[in-house]
């Protein structure tokens, strides 16, 4: 399973993040750059979000969490064809994640744009951020996704998807009427680096790699997209993904995609991987309600994943073997399960026009652990309040079983200036 539902202080969709990238508003076709800021309106945009609350250890022990986070995204539009984007974030998280700081500045964009007039050519130069794939809690296709995340600010998969670094790149793409071609280019730059003022180039940036994406719309109700990633010492990965709308209520998706690299036992464990070829999918149904209730069932699977007897091995080691398996899988985004079940609901105006509710529970179907989360958010004129909760179940030999922080239950605020 990806490893932000084993952190103990995930706090919620946050208020500052964008929207997040479903698969009912799957679009292959789409941008990424997103529209400059209408005339007369402010280039910056500044959120913070405060959040505070109590955990309770698998021993019975309980502790205080809290964070606090300020997200900042300018964007200029130097004429209707050149913009310039900057998007910045810091996160203070007490405690802090196993092997982090407990502060961390992501420089997560920084990059020029050009668009034509009609903007269906594109050219992008900087450090970007790309997604790709429908499915909500495990991506294969989304190929730079790899040491992306640096600071874990909750469990939500579709929120982490939008707080993540992006990629250094030089990319254009270019649109017609039913299809699309992009290409970017990632070079190797450095190493990993974790330290609070770090850019971090490395982590996104730590291979050459080479990513070209077509994509092919059929009418308004279904769309495909598919992939070659070529990567230093790695060769040739296939992607592949869709979503299909089935009459008005119902949407299917998946991707699936191929490629070499190592099982994740050994990377937990420092020892010499060999690169080997694995499948990695997920696929989905989303059904709306009348009420507008949105409810979610996913199936995920990671040909180099940890299967039951893997999770047994790690808990013989113990505490050390833990974080070395956040240490490898969370800044991927990694889903650590070889099978994996995600059910994922949202209700807009619960009740009353401005409640919302989010939850989801992820279920390792190698070792049976389950994590269950939810949120309840009310969106005032000038800031939202939420309060989630978090409930982590398995034995100690488990995915979520292992974690240290049985539950979590906090409060945010946050705010848009």
């Amino acid at each position: 399973m990806r490893t932000f539902p084993l952190t103990a202080l995930a706090v919620v969709l946050c208020a500052v993040s964008a929207g997040p990238c479903l698969a009912q508003d799957f679009d292959p076709l789409a941008l990424e750059a997103e529209a400059p800021p209408a005339a007369g309106s402010s280039p910056w945009r500044i959120g913070l979000d405060l959040a505070a609350g109590r955990l309770s250890t698998r021993g019975g022990a309980s502790d205080d969490t809290s964070r606090a986070s300020v997200d900042l995204r300018y964007t200029h539009a130097f004429s209707p064809a050149w913009q310039f984007v900057l998007s910045d974030r810091v996160d203070r998280v007490e405690p802090p994640l196993p092997g982090r700081p407990n502060t961390t500045n992501s420089l997560r964009e920084l990059a020029l744009g050009w668009r034509n007039a009609d903007a269906t050519t594109s050219v992008d130069l900087g450090r970007v951020t790309v997604r790709q794939g429908p499915a909500y809690g495990y991506n294969p296709t989304d190929f730079f996704r790899d040491g992306a995340l640096r600071a874990v600010t909750t469990t939500d998969p579709v929120a982490l998807r939008e707080t993540r670094l992006g990629t250094a790149m030089l990319r254009a793409g270019t649109l017609w009427d039913d299809g699309g071609l992009s290409v970017a280019y990632a070079p190797r730059l450095d190493d990993p680096d974790p330290a609070t003022a770090s850019v971090d180039l490395g982590s996104t940036n730590h291979r050459d790699r080479f990513v070209a994406t077509l994509d092919r719309r059929f009418g308004e109700r279904s769309s495909v997209q598919g992939l070659v990633m070529l990567e230093a010492g790695r060769g040739a990965a296939l992607g592949a993904s869709g979503s299909t709308l089935i009459g008005d209520a119902l949407v299917a998706y998946g991707e699936w995609s191929w490629g070499k690299s190592g099982k994740l036992l050994p990377q937990v464990l420092g020892l010499d991987e060999a690169l080997e070829r694995h499948h990695r999918a997920a696929t989905g149904l989303t059904y709306t309600l009348p009420t507008g209730l949105a409810l979610t069932v996913e199936a995920e699977y990671n040909g180099a994943g940890l299967d039951e007897a893997d999770w047994r091995t790690l808990a013989a080691i113990g505490a050390p073997a833990y974080a070395s398996y956040l240490g490898v899988t969370q800044p991927s985004q990694e889903m650590g399960a070889r099978r994996a079940w995600l059910v994922y609901l949202s209700q807009k105006s619960l009740g009353t026009k401005n409640l919302d509710l989010t939850a989801f529970v992820r279920h390792n179907a190698s070792d049976g652990s389950r994590l269950a989360w939810l949120e309840l958010r009310y969106h005032f004129s000038a800031l939202d309040l939420a309060l989630q909760w978090q409930h982590s179940s398995g034995d100690a030999a488990s995915e979520f079983g292992a974690n240290p922080y049985r539950r979590v239950l906090q409060a945010v605020v946050g705010a848009v200036f």
